[in-house]
């Protein structure tokens, strides 16, 4: 389940404060993260996040700022999914 705040909540910073993520969609973005580390360990282009879709749980490395997500896509940045990679 993932809280999507509002756009009145969102006029603040909230990049401490940590998502309410489905289980089963941080072990699939994880695997995603996991992934893309085996396959380029030496790449200096590092993901933001990873988007993923909360249905089908097909997901993509997202290196932009600002990422766009499409109808019944939610956003796992990599600070969540770092600590267990590494």
């Amino acid at each position: 389940m993932v809280y999507i705040p509002d756009e009145m909540e969102m006029q603040g910073d909230f990049s401490d404060i940590p998502l309410l993520l489905d289980p089963k969609l941080l072990r699939m973005a994880r695997r995603i993260y996991r992934s893309y580390c085996v396959l380029h360990p030496r790449s200096s282009r590092r993901p933001l996040g990873i988007a993923i879709h909360k249905e089908t749980h097909r997901g993509q490395l997202m290196f932009n700022n600002k990422p766009i997500l499409l109808p019944g896509e939610c956003f796992v940045p990599v600070k969540q999914l770092e600590t267990e990679v590494r």
